[in-house]
């Protein structure tokens, strides 16, 4: 009896642990070119890992994307210059954002 009940925990936990891997999004990073509220857009330049003092949030790759943040989660405002995290899901060429967090005006406010 305990032995079938701990397999069948066992069997629901990794069942758990495999469906929250499905519904984990890719992350961005990069300063904000545009933010576009009509068409519900935001474009940013990415950032790689490479983190230095020169490049805190990473060193500028010269790659712009585009994401759609209809149904985003966004945080304080994104303008021109700040600098955005992102977790987006890819469906086929277009780029959906799950949740847009605003680094460079949540750093300023820690200071």
């Amino acid at each position: 009896m305990k032995k079938s009940c701990f397999i069948y925990i066992l069997a629901v936990m990794m069942l758990l642990s495999l469906s929250s891997a499905a519904i984990a999004g890719e992350v961005s990073q990069g300063k904000c070119t545009a933010y576009d509220v009509e068409n519900k857009t935001v474009t940013i330049e990415e950032y790689n890992i490479n983190f230095s003092k020169e490049h805190p949030y990473g060193e500028p790759t010269g790659v712009i994307s585009v994401y759609d943040v209809s149904t985003a989660q966004i945080g304080l405002k994104p303008e021109p210059g700040d600098i955005l995290r992102l977790s987006y899901k890819v469906n086929g060429n277009k780029k959906t954002c799950l949740k847009l967090m605003n680094v460079s005006k949540q750093d300023l406010r820690k200071k």
